[in-house]
């Protein structure tokens, strides 16, 4: 890659200092932030992997884990990795979780220094976006970045990389300059991997540029008013739903801004707010780059806001658009804000320093400690995210795993037969103590579809919306039914065993229980 030919840049630290402290910080990350490669949507996206390795596995309710590999290539990327390395599955994605901390941190790295000149800044930016690492993006469901790998986990620095890209001077003589493939490459590979984020992405770059434009105001309000026009034009024509899509796509609250509680709406306005701050206080400090930077944020979140407010609704007839989750841009806008936030703190304290002499020691110091209290305060918070496994779970103690509902799913791995069909409660996922861990990816083995989830899946791809309504409905309350009443519901689908809770009353054998959750067999079963 070139050096950047647009925005401040300093060269007061070699680049093997900058490869020193971009590793370190990496390790840091994930030592403050975890590591749970099979929890959440990291479940979900390494149950793809898995059956791409092997189409042998999960042979009911298919469509519940390859349906994200008709459009993604993260599965068979990480699958021909394996393939390749031959190294175990839980080895690659760790490789791959640490190869995507560093490369975010490095994508932030491209970003500051054609924003900032002091180096020092930029490295306070990047240190702070790793100590925020898994900070939630609004209300949208979204963690800035995962402590499990997903395809997010990817394209989000390829995004940060290509808008890094963006801000560069692009001649007007020279269509293919070097700044404009890097950024169009980047921007590809991301849509090879994650084509939403990617999106999201690209509306970012446009804007960007469009805020180099002489007559940036007029630019702005053509693009805001032809992304409405294209808001209005994808809920008119987008195909009917059926009771069980409504049912999937009623159940993400966090699409509808009507749902989101009064404190929940200041994560859309709060990172703007900062920014506005930072333009306010720190005018005459910041680069061409920097202000272009904020104001590409303003327009992209309010543009945003504006068409969410306009057609996501819960009682509208069609919810395609909400289904397109806009507010997602707002993962960018936070990174971007907490880089320049960052950076802009270092320099405060700086200038400061250089007025008062005797207090630039004690400034810093107190930069930098207020970024490890920030970080002590996240790795506080994931602990109660992840209170029943393993910190960072690492591959040669994944059978050391305290979590009792991850001790079950091994054991069923290694004791059940593979084409078993296992039901567990509809919401499962969300049990105290269960830490989100996903059962397919553990267990091997396949489910009948749950409420979280599966939902999830469901509410985006209609034609697993009936399948997900008949499995969640007959998974409710599984472990506080009796076997009169939840036997003819699991038999209607085929399941052949259950997972329950110990306290479960089942005349049904049981053969692991571990105090927390038994593993029974349905007899008599298909």
């Amino acid at each position: 890659m070139t050096e950047a030919r647009s925005g401040p840049t300093s060269n007061i630290w070699s680049r093997r200092t900058w490869a020193a402290l971009l590793f370190g910080l990496s390790l840091l990350t994930v030592l403050v932030h975890g590591y749970h490669p099979l929890a959440e949507d990291g479940g979900l996206y390494v149950a793809g992997v898995e059956y791409t390795l092997n189409h042998a596995l999960f042979p009911y309710y298919t469509g519940f884990v390859r349906e994200h590999l008709g459009y993604s290539l993260f599965a068979p990327m990480v699958a021909a990795i394996v393939q390749l390395t031959h190294l175990s599955l839980a080895w690659v994605l760790l490789f791959v979780d640490l190869f995507s901390v560093w490369l975010t941190l490095f994508a932030a790295r491209q970003l500051l220094r054609r924003c900032i000149a002091s180096e020092p800044a930029q490295l306070a930016g990047i240190a702070l976006l790793g100590a925020w690492w898994t900070m939630p993006v609004a209300s949208t469901a979204l963690l800035l970045m995962d402590p499990y790998v997903t395809a997010r986990s990817l394209s989000t620095p390829l995004s940060i990389l290509a808008i890094a890209f963006a801000l560069d001077d692009w001649p007007p003589a020279r269509w293919l300059a070097s700044s404009l493939r890097w950024c169009g490459l980047f921007l590809a590979i991301a849509a090879a991997l994650h084509p939403l984020m990617a999106t999201y992405a690209l509306a970012f770059v446009i804007v960007v540029r469009a805020s180099r434009l002489r007559r940036r105001a007029l630019a702005w309000a053509v693009l805001a008013a032809a992304a409405t026009v294209v808001a209005a034009a994808v809920q008119a024509f987008a195909p009917p739903e059926s009771p069980a899509l409504l049912e999937a796509i009623l159940t993400r609250s966090y699409w509808f801004l009507s749902q989101w509680q009064w404190y929940e709406l200041f994560g859309l306005a709060g990172p703007l707010i900062v920014l506005a701050a930072i333009l306010r206080w720190r005018n005459n400090k910041l680069s061409s780059s920097a202000h272009v930077l904020c104001q590409t944020c303003f327009v992209l979140g309010m543009v945003a806001t504006f068409n969410v407010l306009l057609f996501a609704h819960e009682s509208a007839s069609v919810h395609l658009l909400a289904k397109l989750q806009l507010l997602r841009i707002y993962l960018l806008i936070y990174a971007v804000m907490i880089m320049l936030l960052g950076a802009s703190f270092w320099q405060l304290s700086s200038d400061a320093g250089k007025r008062v002499p005797s207090l630039q020691s004690t400034l810093r110091f107190l930069s930098v400690a207020l970024i490890l209290s920030m970080a002590a305060v996240m790795f506080f918070v994931q602990r109660q995210d992840f209170p029943a496994s393993t910190h960072v779970e690492l591959p040669w103690r994944a059978d050391r795993n305290t979590n009792p509902w991850v001790q079950a799913f091994f054991w069923i791995r290694q004791n059940t037969p593979q084409d078993a069909l296992f039901a567990l409660d509809a919401r499962y996922i969300n049990t105290e103590g269960e830490d989100a861990q996903t059962f397919r990816a553990i267990a091997l083995r396949s489910a009948i579809p749950d409420f979280s989830k599966d939902g999830g899946e469901a509410s985006i791809t209609p034609s697993l919306a009936l399948l997900w309504q008949q499995g969640a409905r007959a998974q409710k309350d599984l472990s506080g039914q009796n076997d009169t009443v939840r036997d003819p519901r699991l038999r209607a689908l085929s399941a052949t065993w259950m997972v329950l809770h110990s306290a479960a009353v089942t005349v049904h054998p049981c053969p692991y229980d571990n105090g927390t959750v038994k593993v029974c067999r349905l007899t008599n079963a298909r």
